[in-house]
């Protein structure tokens, strides 16, 4: 257990950011299942979008690696790209 004042926060504050991240993580994942399951082209535009979006904040954050949200994106784009 923790002695010091500043390593009780510390863990309260590792917490809640391990919740924020988790849920944060979860609703990408969550959006990237549905583009995947979409067929028309443009709602699949419109949710590429944010999905892009959401992917680019996970790696500002360290929460995804940078190259991994690259990886998702890029397979992602092929996927609406190809679209009818």
């Amino acid at each position: 257990m923790a002695n010091h004042k500043s390593a009780i926060k510390r863990i309260r504050a590792n917490a809640s950011k391990r919740l924020r991240n988790r849920y944060q993580a979860k609703t990408t994942r969550n959006a990237i299942k549905k583009l995947r399951s979409t067929t028309s082209k443009s709602e699949a535009s419109d949710l590429l979008k944010k999905v892009t979006s959401m992917l680019d904040r996970l790696a500002k954050k360290n929460v995804i690696h940078k190259n991994k949200a690259a990886n998702n994106k890029s397979k992602l784009t092929k996927l609406v790209n190809n679209l009818k």
